[in-house]
Formats: structure tokens, sequence, C-alpha cells
């Protein structure tokens, strides 16, 4: 059996190329994500390995300090260098300095970082150009902030200090930033250790750099410098602290490498799918050659064994090639990510023996497991099957237990489904609400069958009557054998529904959140400073802008940060105020905003639900001012449809409470009448004085969200392409194989006077057919379920369904199978009638 099982493999290589495509495809983008995440990874883990070499001994801030504390304290410098077998100890200092581009204003959403370059052996910074500063006029840039901003080694840049002030320096270099993603998102500005801590206004330290003396141990001297510290610090080996800062960092790896996977299993299913029916009807062909072999002797363990076995083969050769499918895929995604500018360490593409393993196992375990019902079946064939002339069709029954699986399977999709919806917006009920969408998939998969005749009778209607006779004998042929139809269309219908979701999803949240964004933003331009610094505006701003003639009212707004609230219920919150102006009317949810007074307070609509208090209540505020006040709530608002501060007091009571404070946010409205570029100079010439105020106008924030929106859509399309690819192998693999099938058929066909282009005509519209039924199942589900996610994501949903959108799917799938069947039906019209009636 074994030999009959080889040569019957070398003899009909051709039947299970696409089946090894199939399996290849999803390896190769398992694989493929492990080597991207692993290459990834492991340059990371070499960058911190080589940083650490600089240092033996680091001191990092305690457990339990603020994220916003000076890491060290800067008296524990001196005693650290004090301890016996310190050759040389270094603070490093890491604040906000603000980089001042050529135009006036502040680079960047947020201000550069400040860091101190330090000299000598603990200088851990790659200057990639020019050199380090050495005195207190010199400073560096990072190369990418250099880039983008225009400078360059000998040019002067302006940094503002942490007060706001002015300073002009040379810049003496760019330098690397490496792997650390926080200066990489923000920039960075380079200075000695003493201009670093003038600049930032750090008073403390982010790490103390230590080197020991030759011949010492390093944890020996770990633990004396332990000893000198005290609690007031956390000391560890540079080795240590390495491993500390790639693992996490490999938090971030594992994300990516999670969500990718997700698509790649889609993919690995969609793939086994595809190698169930090709199995299916490979044993259904294989009738009479089975029957042969049980009359010669096999037993039926030994034919079971027999196309287990041709699946194991598949299943490996198609692993191996998907290994290296997978490999090319990581090396290509390394490539895509370094042309964007993404700075991706690498230090060669690595093959983990992990990859290896999984890519083998899951391979070769999804293809015998996809061959186990078939080969189970071929177990069933009767030896007298071998002295028929003919294979019968085989003929398709409901059964009450499809029924009543599909049933149960359908009502707890259903009923998840609606609780999850009725639940309200959260994370919780969007995981049961995927609950029921994968239990109604499960259902339509059992009732796959059942639903082909009819929906084929609908999708073929228009062809039946377009194309004639070669029509009506594809949707015929569509219909004969329902099981194969509906695995065959299943594996399309899992693309089309995850890409139908995705659609739903994007156009619902587009036009919900821009809905919000309306209320959120009833304003043409706002003013505020650089990262969103509390009190960073001085009041001289907004008077210059009320005293524009392009803008109708302009309202400034002030927040600091207090204790709220008495008990268990006391938390900090933010309080405000805001100068009233014409046009600028806030809505109140209960109460009035013309009861704001002295004394008064109105609270955001969440704030009083947690303090438990209505209009006419009392609230207490803790005050820098005047210490504890009790307020009275004259007013609530929606806090998702408002710009004020959650509790918000009249302007004399936040001064007399918290002292004369510089504005947060100044926001305006455009004259009527007044063309956008002309309002948008003088808002911005207000604006120019100040480097740190930053103009945003309700366009500009709209645009960059449809642009985030388009994005995501753009990267899910590509992922959910590759399962979308191996269901289009999947028609063409079941189509070639089914005109092998019916190779006598077709020339009985061909005989009676169909031509060849009629023949081609027929199997491409039953191609047509299959794509569009499984485009209509994955468009009911993929809106169905969509609406029901839209449910979960917010308050407010509007919902949209992407009509265009959804049609160019079931167009695409239509259109896509009729690409598929290209091979196959030429195959078949240029089959010979005679040899085609002599065979079988």
């Amino acid at each position: 059996m074994l030999k009959t099982t080889l040569a019957g493999l070398r003899a009909h290589r051709l039947r299970l190329l696409l089946t090894s495509v199939a399996i290849m495809l999803g390896v190769g983008f398992i694989a493929g994500t492990f080597v991207l995440t692993d290459t990834i990874e492991a340059g990371f883990r070499q960058k911190f390995a080589a940083a650490a070499d600089k240092i033996d001994i680091v001191v990092l801030p305690a457990e339990g300090e603020g994220p916003e504390e000076p890491a060290v304290r800067a008296e524990l410098l001196e005693k650290v260098r004090g301890v016996g077998g310190v050759a040389e100890a270094q603070g490093i200092v890491r604040g906000t300095a603000a980089l001042i581009g050529k135009d006036g204003k502040a680079a960047g959403d947020f201000p550069t970082s400040g860091i101190s370059i330090p000299e000598g052996r603990l200088n851990r910074t790659e200057i990639v150009s020019g050199r380090a500063p050495r005195s207190a006029a010199e400073a560096v840039l990072d190369e990418n902030t250099a880039k983008t901003r225009g400078f360059s080694v000998g040019d002067t840049i302006t940094v503002l200090d942490s007060e706001q002030g002015k300073h002009e320096f040379a810049l003496v270099g760019l330098f690397d930033i490496g792997v650390d993603q926080a200066l990489a998102y923000t920039g960075a500005v380079g200075f000695t250790t003493a201009t670093a801590a003038e600049m930032t206004g750090e008073k403390g330290f982010r790490e103390i750099d230590v080197v020991t003396a030759g011949g010492v141990d390093a944890e020996t001297v770990r633990r004396s410098v332990v000893a000198a510290v005290g609690a007031g610090a956390e000391v560890k080996t540079g080795a240590q602290y390495a491993d500390d800062l790639a693992a996490s960092n490999g938090a971030n790896t594992t994300v990516l490498m999670v969500g990718l996977l997700l698509f790649g299993l889609v993919a690995m299913f969609v793939a086994a799918l595809v190698i169930y029916n090709t199995f299916n009807i490979l044993v259904a062909q294989r009738t009479r050659e089975m029957a042969l072999l049980r009359c010669i002797g096999a037993t039926r363990r030994q034919v079971f064994g027999s196309v287990l076995l041709e699946s194991a083969v598949v299943g490996l050769i198609a692993s191996v090639l998907g290994l290296l499918a997978g490999l090319g895929l990581g090396a290509g995604a390394l490539a895509v990510l370094g042309r964007t500018g993404m700075e991706v360490p690498s230090g060669g593409v690595a093959l983990a023996p992990r990859t290896v393993a999984v890519g083998m196992v899951l391979g070769v375990l999804m293809t015998v497991a996809a061959a186990l019902l078939p080969a189970r079946a071929a177990t069933r064939v009767a030896p007298i099957a071998a002295l028929r002339s003919q294979v019968e069709e085989q003929t398709f029954r409901t059964g009450v237990l499809r029924g009543v699986f599909a049933g149960l399977f359908l009502l707890a999709g259903g009923g998840a489904t609606a609780y999850g919806v009725s639940t309200g917006p959260g994370e919780s009920a969007l995981y049961v609400v995927m609950l029921g969408g994968a239990l109604t998939f499960l259902a339509v998969l059992i009732l796959g069958p059942v639903l082909v005749r009819p929906l084929s009778a609908f999708a073929g209607w228009l062809p039946r009557r377009l194309f004639g006779v070669p029509g009506r004998l594809a949707v015929d042929n569509s219909q004969r054998n329902p099981r194969r139809s509906a695995t065959t269309t299943v594996a399309l219908t899992i693309g089309v529904t995850l890409m139908t979701l995705i659609s739903v999803l994007t156009a619902t949240s587009r036009e919900t959140f821009g809905a919000k964004l309306d209320e959120q933003f009833p304003v043409d331009y706002m003013v505020q400073a650089q990262g969103g610094r509390e009190g960073g505006l001085p009041r001289a701003l907004a008077e210059d802008l009320r005293s524009r003639p392009e803008l109708a009212s302009v309202v400034a707004l002030r927040t600091t940060t207090a204790k709220v609230g008495g008990g268990g219920a006391r938390d900090t919150e933010t309080v405000g105020t805001f100068t009233p102006a014409g046009g600028f009317t806030p809505k109140a949810v209960t109460g009035s905003f013309a009861s704001l007074g002295p004394g008064a307070v109105v609270l955001g609509d969440q704030v009083a639900e947690r303090l438990g208090v209505k209009v006419g209540g009392t609230v207490p505020v803790e005050t820098e001012e005047r210490g504890a006040v009790r307020l009275r709530v004259v007013a609530t608002f929606s806090m998702e449809s408002s710009l004020l501060p959650s509790v918000t007091v009249a302007e004399k009571d936040f001064e007399e409470f918290f002292g004369r404070l510089d504005d947060t946010q100044v926001v305006a409205n455009v004259r009527d009448g007044v063309a956008e570029d002309r309002a948008r100079r003088a808002v911005e010439a207000a604006a120019q004085p100040y480097p740190t105020a930053m103009v945003a106008s309700s366009t500009e924030v709209r645009g960059e969200f449809d642009e985030a929106l388009d994005m995501m859509l753009m990267i899910i399309t590509g992922l959910l392409g590759l399962s979308i690819l191996i269901s289009l192998l999947g028609i063409a693999n079941t189509l070639s194989l089914s005109v092998h099938e019916r190779t006598r058929e077709s020339a009985l066909l061909r005989a009676l006077g169909l031509t060849r282009p009629q023949l081609r005509r027929m199997l491409s519209v039953e191609a047509l057919v299959l794509g569009v039924i499984g485009a209509l199942v994955g468009v009911a589900l993929g809106v169905v379920f969509g609406w029901a996610a839209t449910q979960t994501m917010t308050t407010g949903v509007i919902f949209r369904l992407p009509v265009a959108q959804v049609l160019a799917f079931v167009a695409l799938s239509g259109l896509a199978g009729v690409v598929a069947a290209v091979l196959p039906a030429r195959r078949a019209a240029r089959a010979s009638i005679v040899g085609s009636l002599a065979s079988g």
C-alpha cells in the first residue's frame, strides 16, 4: 500500500498542486509572521546588548515613584562615586526642551526631549555626524528631527527651556536615537549634563550609569552601591538592564505577532476547507481504484491509511515550501518597513527552531485533519464498485441531525449576539458579539449544502437568461452536488464576511465619530499649547484674537487639577473656567448655565453620576488658595459633546481658588462671509509670537481621523487578501477536479453540438455563480455582525452601510470566480471528444 500510495502521488502530482499552494500560503504567512517579529526582537536585543556593554552598573528610580518624577535624586550621584570599585559614574538627565523650527514655531505636536550626552565610555549615544557637545553653547539633534526640520551640522538652533525662555546653540552633531521609541516619537536635543539640567528644569537624573575599575567584579560593586543608595533607588548590572529593556520591548513584538497570527490562522482555516474539498472530490473520483484495491486484498484500515499518507506527504511538502515562502515574506516585510522610514533594528533574518516546528506541525496537522472525513468515506467504498462502468453521482439529503445542530448553533449565536448588543458599549460586549458571530458562522457552515440550491437559483437567475444553454447547464451544475459547492464557496465566504464587516465598521465609525467630533469641536479653530500642557498660553493671545475682525467669537479656557468630592468618591478631576463670548452658549443637560456665579459649579454628567449629586446638591473641592470649599451644583452637561472642563466654575471664583493662571485652550469661530484661508492667516498671525501655541482647525482634525481609518482599512484589506487568494485557489481547484470528473460528460455535450466557446462559457458561468453565492452569504453575515459590533463601540451610533463597497465585493467575487475558471475551462475545451468518451 505504501508503494501504491507513493506511485499514485507521482502519477497525479498536478491534481494536488493547488492544494499544496493553499497550505503553502497559509504556512508561509504564519512563518513570515514569526520571522518578522523574531528578527525585530533579535535586532532590539542586539542593540540593547551593545548599549549596555558600555556600562557595568545602572542606578534606576525605586519602584513606586511616579513617571513624571526625577529618576534618581541628584545627591545620590556623589554617594555612588564614593563607592569602592567605581571608576566613573555619570547622571543621565532627561526632560522636555522644545526645539523651535525655522518657521519660528515649536517643532512637532509634542515638545522635543532634552537629554544629556555624557563624555567618555559612558556615552551610549551613537553620533552619526559631527561630534558630541563639549560646552554649554553646543547641542546635538537626532538625525530624523534634523532631516524633517531642515537642520544640518553647523547651523544655529533655538530651544526653549522649562520656563519657555529662548536659548541659541551651535549644532555640532547628529545622533541616532537607537531603539528608544519615546525619543523616536518626540525627537531629541542633546546637551552637556549641566546644560541639560538647566534647560529641562529637572532636579534629578533619569538614571546613573557606572563603570567599575578593572578587575573588579560588577556584582560585588553592585551590592556596595545598593548599600550606599539605600531604598532610594534600584541597582542593576548592565547585563540585567539590557535583558529588562529587551523583555519590555518584547511586549510590543508580541502584540504585533498575535495580531498577524490571527490573520494567518484565518488563512489556514480557509486552506483547510480547500484541502477537505479537494480530498473529498479525489476520493469520489477514485472510487473504482479504491474498490480494486479492496478486491485484491486491501483492508479498510489500509485504504484509510493510504489517503492519510497522501495528505501527510502533501502537507509535508507544502509546509517546507511555506517555510521558504515565510522567509521571503519576513524579509520583504522588513524591507517595506525600512522604506517607510520606520526604524526597525535587524541583524539579519532570523529563522528560529520554533518557527520551523510550528510551520511544519501546523501545515501537516491541518492537511491530515482536513483529509480525515474524506479518508473515512474512502473506507466505505464497496469492492463491487470496481465492476461498475461509471461512478455514481453522490446524492445529498438534509438529514435531521444536520438540522438539529444547525438550529442549536443558530439559536446560541443569535442569543449571544442579542445579549452583547443589549448590554451596551464595552469591550466585554464586543467579545460576546464575536462569540455570537462564530457560533452563527458554524450554523451557516452546517447549513451550507441546504442553502446552495436556493442561492444558486437566485445568483443564476440572470446568467441563465443571458447565456442561453451554457448558462442553464452551469446553474444546474452548481446545484448538482450541494455539499461540494458549499465547501467550495465557504472559503470565499470567510474572506468576504471579514471584508464586509471591516467596511461596515469603518463607514459607521467615520459617520458616528464625525458627528461626535462636530459636537465636541463646535468651533472653527482651536489654539492650545504644544503637547496639551495646562496653562501654556499667555492671556495676551486671546486678547489679540478678539481684536481680529475675521473672528466672530473667541473663548479662552483655563484648567488645573484638584481633588473633588468627599469620602470614597473623592478623586482628582479637571477643574476650570471659561471667558463667555457671544455665540458661545454651552448646552446644559439639567439646570442652566445662566446660574453659574459665585459659589456655583457645573459638572460633567459622568462626574455628577460618579459623585452621586444632582442640581441643587453641593460638592467639596480642594483649592490651592482657599482650601476646601463647598460649591452648589447649578447644571450638568454632556462631557462627550462639550469642550468644557469636567468641573467648571465661574471665572472670578477660579482665580480666587487657584490664582491667575494662563489659558489652556483658546477656541474661535470665524465671522460669516470670511474666507477660510483669510481666517487661518489671522489665527496663525496671532499665535506666531508664541512658539508653543499650536493651531488646529476642525477640518484638519476630521482629516486626520479619516486618514487613520483609511490606513487601518488598507492594512486589514491587505492582510485578508491572503485568505481570499486561497479561497480563489479553492474554486479553481474544485473546478479543475470537477472538469476531470466530468470528462465524459463534457465530451458528450460536445458531441451533441456544444461548441468549445460554449463549454468554456458554461464552466465560467458555473464559477461565477459559485463566487456570487459565497459573496452573498459573506455580505449578509458581514453586515449583520458589523452592525452588532458597532453597537458595542459607543453610544449614539449612526449606522452606515457602504452600499457601493458591498456591491463591489459581490461583483469582484463573481469576477474572481470567472478568472479562477479560465485554466480549467480551457483544458476542458481542448480535450479530444473521442478520447474523452473512451475514457473511464
